[in-house]
């Protein structure tokens, strides 16, 4: 069950109408219901969003989260998508699709596909 976080240029919506219309994953519009987050961002921001939306179990955590800084810093999306363990925030996959010169729905529609069919294809499906 994958969650997908809010995208630039909605992009996540046609990224969530494509992973479900070919059975690639499970999206789920309740995050906590997610073993697995779609990203484009990783980082501090990113941290407190899942923090909020699935808080990790204090009990599991070997490590203090306070003392650890974020290595992956990001003021803008790019192109990448991190497929994140909701979990233990490991990232399980990612990809890097040229973003399209234009935000039109046909564009960002051709964009979604392309990440839809290498997602398809890292899961072995």
């Amino acid at each position: 069950k994958v969650y997908i976080l809010p995208m630039a240029g909605g992009f996540d919506q046609y990224l969530a109408e494509q992973l479900a219309r070919d059975h690639v994953v499970q999206v789920v519009a309740d995050p906590k219901l997610a073993d697995s987050v779609l990203t484009e961002r990783l980082g501090e921001t990113f941290e407190q969003k899942m923090a909020k939306i699935h808080p990790r179990d204090e009990k599991k955590d070997d490590q203090k989260t306070d003392d650890l800084h974020p290595g992956f810093r990001s003021s803008a999306a790019k192109g990448t998508v991190f497929l994140v363990d909701a979990n233990t925030r490991q990232v399980l996959w990612s990809d890097y699709e040229k973003p399209p010169h234009s935000r039109s729905g046909g564009s960002l529609n051709h964009a979604a596909a392309k990440i839809a069919k290498k997602l398809e294809a890292a899961l072995g499906k």
